[in-house]
């Protein structure tokens, strides 16, 4: 039986070339780890210091186990696909849902309808995340100015101004829309952990509370949804000239996410502790770093926003069989989209909760359940004879079967754990929020 590395190389080089071929204008390493970066950097820097300080100081390696394991994951999801390049020639062309391709390859369709309601509920669920939060940080931008303005009032301005923004095609259309979400989310950190330095006189001696189980599990929901990203990796590495490289883009992008996201999860345990906010620029000082931040982390949101409910939308329009090319179809899908996702936020206007519901969920079984599993099956996939298949089955060491193994375990007994705590909190009357609707209708009722 051939090892695995050299049955992957023979297997792929030729599917590589095919590929580059076909799309000599696609994404390289770097523009695909600056898509990684860009989707998954934003909310995270916004909620992993309260994480961490609900975690303890062990939420430090919750961080780093998170970004290496879906590091590692992100890989195998790669290498995945790849074997359906090469062994599906039906499918080299422009797939507009490949991560449910998958799975449906792996486990038929009940893995495809597994795969699709997860990310489905993933990424609608980060797009409702990415709209509270911009519609919190305009509302304190507009507030340093005396403008009083509801946030509810700014989700609706705000998605409004959303809506024509998503009637972009796939992510080679809208590049620079990455890179812009990275290098504003990139200077906001810098210039968050310089106000959190300028505000170590003022939190001296901060104290730290003892975790809970609620508290560590929502905190683990939360860490997990920061390193989120699984759902449109294969759409990113769809994109690239060279689809077998996709393991090295995700390394990178990931080790800048984990460089974006410790010295102001580091900064918010240290400086402010228990005083440290869900969304911890509403626990900083005030003054033009924060004003700063506000408006970077803004145009992250934006522009995060962009790139995370694109695979929703596309797997609709396949559903609904609406061409590929633009057309007024694709404008009036896209903004029926955006008008669920101000629905829900409207009616579940608090992000913590459903950042950590949804990292504790769906976003675990998508990160750290599913990549090993379809990558172990099409590692010993046999080929059918009768549709004139022909490949190799790679022999995995026992070790990474250990290890991937290992990975689903831990994944699954923290995702159910985690998941609890987060219906446990919103259910709490205590953390209850009342829906913006019903806000808006009591306050004119009362004038």
């Amino acid at each position: 039986m051939a090892t695995s590395e050299n049955v992957m190389s023979e297997v792929l080089s030729p599917t590589v070339q095919l590929i580059s071929d076909q799309s000599p204008h696609g994404l390289t390493i770097l523009t695909t780890a600056v898509f990684i970066v860009g989707e998954i950097a934003g909310s995270g820097v916004l909620a992993l210091p309260k994480a961490v300080n609900d975690a303890g100081w062990i939420g430090f390696v919750i961080i780093f186990g998170c970004c290496i394991l879906s590091s590692f994951t992100g890989s195998l999801l790669g290498k995945t696909w790849s074997f359906v390049l090469e062994r599906y020639p039906e499918h080299r062309g422009h797939v507009r849902y490949p991560y449910p391709l998958i799975g449906q390859i792996a486990y038929g369709k009940p893995g495809r309808i597994l795969v699709s309601f997860c990310i489905n509920f993933t990424l609608f669920g980060a797009c409702v995340v990415y709209l509270l939060l911009a519609a919190e940080n305009v509302q304190g931008l507009i507030s340093n100015f005396h403008k009083d303005i509801s946030f509810c009032y700014w989700l609706l301005i705000i998605a409004a101004c959303l809506a024509p923004l998503t009637f972009l095609g796939t992510p080679k259309d809208f590049w620079p829309v990455a890179v812009g979400a990275m290098t504003a989310t990139a200077l906001a950190c810098v210039v968050l952990f310089a106000n959190m330095i300028y505000d170590i006189p003022k939190h001296p001696d901060p104290p730290h509370p003892s975790p809970t189980f609620l508290s560590f599990f929502m905190a683990f929901g939360t860490i997990c949804f920061a390193f989120g990203g699984h759902p449109a990796f294969p759409t990113f590495q769809m994109d690239m000239k060279e689809p077998k490289k996709f393991g090295k883009a995700a390394l990178l992008g990931y080790l800048v996410v984990l460089g974006m996201y410790l010295p102001v999860s580091l900064g918010g345990y240290f400086v402010y502790g228990d005083a440290v906010k869900t969304n911890v620029l509403n626990g900083v000082s005030g003054g033009g770093m924060l004003i700063t931040v506000q408006l970077l982390i803004t145009i992250h949101l934006v522009c995060g926003f962009i790139i995370i409910v694109n695979p929703v939308s596309q797997e609709v329009e396949e559903l609904l069989k609406i061409p590929k090319e633009f057309n007024w179809k694709r404008m009036v899908t896209r903004t029926l989209m955006v008008t669920c996702i101000l629905f829900v936020a409207e009616t579940i206007p608090h992000f913590g909760a459903i950042l950590a519901l949804v990292g504790g969920s769906t976003n675990t079984i998508l990160a750290y359940i599913c990549p090993p599993f379809f990558y172990m099956k099409m590692c010993r996939m046999k080929p059918d004879p009768e549709q004139n298949q022909d490949w190799e089955t790679v022999e995995l060491p026992l070790h990474m079967k250990v290890w991937n193994y290992e990975i689903i375990v831990v994944g699954i007994v923290a995702g159910i754990a985690a998941s609890y705590s987060a219906i446990a909190s919103m259910a709490d009357p205590n953390t209850f929020t009342v829906p913006c609707y019903v806000n808006i209708t009591a306050a004119s009722a009362r004038g």
